[in-house]
Order: structure tokens, then C-alpha cells, then sequence
């Protein structure tokens, strides 16, 4: 099943009512990560009056969130309320508050903490990961020109080409798509054509725009 997480630690904050607000955002796969992660941040910003997070988990469908002692309800669910519409999965978002002295009441404490696991969520690399098979294609110059107008079709990423005595083309495709490439690849080269397949693994298909 294809998800979406990013691909590294992304922060951004603001003020509101002179309380500062920083929202952190970092991959984790596992609920030891996430933990390291919360108290990493816990540990730089020690002089923080809150420290709310939540994270969501593939594995073994976790999700779980902390309001960090402001009142029940208006930190941790929001933050994790945001993750759930971003559909982001594998990552912990921890939002730093430190304090400015004026109370921002229940509605004000919900804007306030969902907008900064917003702002950290925007300022994120996000990946579509897509179950997908990686290929390695051999193939002669003289069928290569073939293989390149095909590929574009079955929205391929190419990782890797190397240019020698043969082509070598090393490509992404989705798994739902393999059967019907290599069928198309073996017809118009007549069977030419090596055609290597590593497995499947998840990766990257966010610059394939048109991949739902």
C-alpha cells in the first residue's frame, strides 16, 4: 500500500500572542526512533514551557501524541489531527511553546498548535512511497531508442544509465504496472532485450505527477 512520510528533519515557527511556537518534524519507522526524536527536542529546548508531539507509525498501525500538561485535548490530538489529513505516516512532529505570559484559551491553544504542525508539515521534503519493482535493462543502441519512448508511458523514474559497449538502464516501475512494461518492452524489441528484476521495494514516486 503506497504512503506518504518525508524524507528529513524540517522546522519551521511563529508567534502568537508573544508565545513562540516551533514545530518540529523528522522520519521515524520505529516507536524507539520517535521517542529518541521527543527527547531530542526535549533536551534542546529544556527552558520551553510545553513540548506537545505525536506520531504516526506503519508498523504495527501506531499513533500517539502527548499534550505535554496544556490542557487535555488542545496539543497533542490536534498535532496528530494534522498528520491524519496530510495522510503522512512514518514521521513525529514535536511543537515546541514557549510561553509569552498571555493565556490563549482552549479554541486559541487548538489554532495555535495546529497551525505549527502545519508549518512544519509545509516545510518538509514529502515523498510518495510506491510499492515498485527495480529493473535493470540491457539492451543494444540500436533498440535503445525504442526503450526510451516506451518507458515515459509507464511512468518509470531512471536511476541510473551507463552508456558502454551495450546500454544499461537501471529504472523504478510500479508494481501494478511490471507486467504489462515488460510485455511491452520484450514485443517491440523482439525478445532482444535483458530484462533483470531486483525485487520489490518502496521508493520515491513523487516527481511522477499523475501517480494517484
Amino acid at each position: 500500500m503506497n504512503y506518504y512520510t518525508i524524507s528529513k528533519p524540517a522546522k519551521d515557527s511563529f508567534i502568537e500572542k508573544r508565545s513562540e511556537f516551533i514545530g518540529h518534524i523528522a522520519p521515524v519507522k520505529t516507536n524507539d526512533e520517535a521517542v529518541a526524536f521527543i527527547n531530542s527536542i526535549k533536551a534542546e529546548h529544556r527552558k520551553a514551557k510545553h513540548n506537545v508531539y505525536a506520531y504516526i507509525l506503519r508498523q504495527d498501525n501506531i499513533s500517539r501524541y502527548s499534550d505535554d500538561s496544556e490542557p487535555q485535548g488542545t496539543a497533542g490530538m490536534p498535532v496528530l489531527d494534522v498528520l491524519r489529513k496530510r495522510g503522512l505516516t512514518d514521521v513525529c512532529v514535536v511543537v515546541t511553546r514557549y510561553f509569552g505570559g498571555i493565556l490563549l484559551g482552549g479554541g486559541g491553544l487548538v489554532r495555535a498548535y495546529s497551525h505549527a504542525a502545519s508549518i512544519a508539515c509545509d516545510a518538509a521534503d514529502i515523498m510518495h512511497m510506491c510499492l515498485c519493482h527495480k529493473l535493470r535493462i540491457t539492451t543494444d543502441y540500436g533498440m535503445y531508442g525504442k526503450i526510451a519512448y516506451i518507458l515515459p508511458n509507464f511512468d518509470t523514474i531512471t536511476v541510473n544509465s551507463d552508456f558502454g559497449s551495450d546500454v544499461i538502464l537501471d529504472i523504478l516501475v510500479l508494481s501494478e504496472k511490471l507486467q504489462a512494461l515488460t510485455k511491452e518492452l520484450t514485443e517491440a524489441t523482439n525478445g532482444s532485450i535483458i530484462i533483470e528484476d531486483s525485487g520489490e521495494l518502496y521508493e520515491d514516486f513523487s516527481s511522477v505527477k499523475n501517480i494517484s
